[in-house]
């Protein structure tokens, strides 16, 4: 399971989610047949997409303005978790938890933040305006 998170652009605070359980890949843009769709100026129709490799994922940059990781453009690269991304250079940042045991809850690390337990209660539609 992955869960992405887009972030408020002035706070690291939650202002939408998405849970994705089953997909093998998950595209992210302006276009609607995304399945994260975000309107803004600095993000492409299809700008990034995050695909399933054996156990774990990659995030792929297929947007003109770039996908950036810790300030760095990025094209391919795997996924850790944890690890937020930002679509172009002064665009929305995107929170990426991946969970790889999803069969057995007991067997999580119980001690989350304050941040990760509120980021897990935002739910919401798949489009986001952003400015």
């Amino acid at each position: 399971m992955i869960t992405l998170t887009l972030l408020h652009p002035l706070q690291p605070v939650p202002v939408q989610s998405w849970t994705f359980k089953e997909e093998p890949q998950i595209r992210i843009g302006r276009s609607t047949n995304n399945e994260v769709v975000l309107y803004s100026a600095v993000v492409s129709r299809n700008h990034v997409e995050i695909r399933k490799v054996g156990q774990g994922w990659e995030v792929v940059n297929l947007g003109a303005n770039g996908t950036y990781i810790d300030g760095k453009r990025v094209t391919q690269t795997l996924a850790t978790d944890g690890m937020v991304m930002r679509l172009a250079s002064s665009g929305p940042k995107i929170l990426i938890k991946i969970d790889l045991d999803t069969a057995s809850p007991y067997s999580k690390n119980n001690s989350q933040s304050s941040e990760e337990s509120d980021i897990k209660k935002v739910k919401s539609p798949k489009e986001t305006l952003i400015n």
